[in-house]
């Protein structure tokens, strides 16, 4: 499973993204999605996450009422809808796919390789 991010960009403080995860191969279809993000010099943070049917999400609490996870009828791509966005939310935003939907980067067995948003203030 390849997995490949886009829909980055430099956006203002109070602007919205939308963040695209495609996955190729038909098993990504019943795979779980997470989202997480890196900033240099500090450990992934966990932002979302979505089961393979796409009922089942959790958010991280920085992000919950401004960010939405979702995935298409076809189940690819995933998608992280971003509003509100504030300067903290900068970062490099990797999607992953594993067996099961979870806070944690070990669950997630295929990773993207990543797409920046920044925004300014």
């Amino acid at each position: 499973v390849q997995l490949v991010e886009s829909g980055g960009g430099v956006v203002q403080t109070g602007d919205s993204l939308r963040l695209s995860c495609a996955g190729s191969g038909s098993t990504f279809d019943g795979l779980a999605v997470g989202w997480v993000r890196q900033t240099p010099g500090k450990e992934r943070e966990f932002v979302a996450t979505i089961d393979w049917n796409g009922i089942t999400t959790y958010y991280a609490d920085s992000v919950k009422g401004r960010f939405t996870i979702s995935r298409a009828n076809a189940k690819n791509p995933v998608y992280l809808q971003m509003s509100s966005l504030k300067p903290e939310d900068t970062a490099v935003y990797y999607c992953g796919a594993g067996r099961v939907g979870s806070p944690k980067s070990s669950q997630y067995n295929y990773w993207g390789q990543g797409t920046q948003v920044t925004v300014s203030s």
